[in-house]
């Protein structure tokens, strides 16, 4: 438990630092985006290929991916829920307040848990992977349907395979599952490159803290409150049930799906709504709240479970 609370100590300090980095401007205006793209095309892809290539796929898919699978749809379907009965929100404002509620930021802020809180980031892979492969497809084929621009089938089904971390996920598991392993002139940098993947996607996430006011617009509140509330309560909640109570999982397991489950909404959501242009306000404020919001629920979780 200690051992948990220092690393989540470690992890606000380093975000600490980059949102007072964001305040001095240190790097200039567009510092966050230069450390986010360095991140999601370099060092997490070579961070998770080596995580995944020393790992054990078969407990880690056989024991993650039905949880995850469960609490991300069910969060959903309650979102989808709410909004037909309560706020009646259009098809596609609704498909973002329900991505903004069950898709969790698995690679910026789950890497960075998962090796401080577990040691190590299997946990984050098969997450990772149904999002990228499964959900986001969904969202961005429901997207297309319901806001007005032609379904491109061709990029729905090369999305995922045209995302580093995807490329970086299937060649850890081809090494994994062949047990082959790379020359010491490739696996070292591989390993370097990891190294700085935490840091990286810390101070960045802290940067991007600054200059930001949930809530601004009050149109858009109930959405928000909704998501938030679905994303940062009971999406841990259901993964705990089923965790725990319905699959029977061993104790670190059922601590690192609730911690997948804990984690915020994921800033793809925000790419995803400016893109069609639907509910961004609504994708930005959940992002923000439940980013906040995850830390107590990952202390209480710690505290709980570790």
């Amino acid at each position: 438990m200690i051992g948990v609370l220092a690393g989540f100590t470690v992890i606000g300090i380093v975000i600490l630092v980059g949102y007072i980095a964001g305040r001095l401007q240190i790097g200039g205006p567009t510092a966050p985006q230069a450390l986010t793209g360095t991140a999601f095309f370099l060092t997490n892809p070579a961070l998770l290929l080596t995580v995944v290539a020393e790992a054990d796929m078969t407990d880690i898919f056989s024991a993650y991916v039905p949880v995850a699978v469960i609490s991300a749809l069910g969060t959903a379907a309650l979102y989808i829920l709410a909004s037909r009965l309560f706020f009646r929100r259009p098809a596609a404002e609704t498909a973002i307040g329900a991505m903004s509620s069950s898709y969790v930021n698995a690679n910026n802020i789950g890497i960075p848990i998962a090796v401080y809180a577990l040691g190590n980031a299997t946990p984050v892979v098969p997450v990772l992977l149904l999002q990228l492969l499964v959900l986001a497809p969904t969202y961005l084929a429901l997207l297309d349907l319901t806001s007005g621009h032609p379904p491109s089938v061709r990029r729905i089904i090369s999305q995922p395979v045209r995302n580093p971390m995807i490329i970086a996920s299937f060649v850890g598991v081809a090494l994994s599952w062949s047990g082959l392993t790379l020359p010491a002139v490739l696996w070292e940098p591989l390993l370097l490159l990891g190294g700085a993947a935490v840091p990286l996607v810390l101070l960045a996430f802290g940067m991007s803290l600054h200059g930001n006011s949930p809530l601004s617009e009050r149109v858009n509140r109930v959405d928000v409150i909704t998501a938030t509330v679905l994303k940062s309560v009971v999406m841990p909640a259901i993964a705990f049930v089923f965790a725990a109570l319905v699959f029977h999982l061993d104790d670190q397991l059922v601590f690192g799906a609730v911690l997948m489950a804990s984690l915020p909404t994921a800033q793809n959501v925000f790419m995803f709504a400016s893109r069609y242009d639907k509910a961004t306000a609504t994708a930005r404020d959940v992002v923000l709240l439940s980013s906040a919001g995850a830390v107590p629920v990952l202390l209480l979780a710690a505290a709980l479970l570790a």
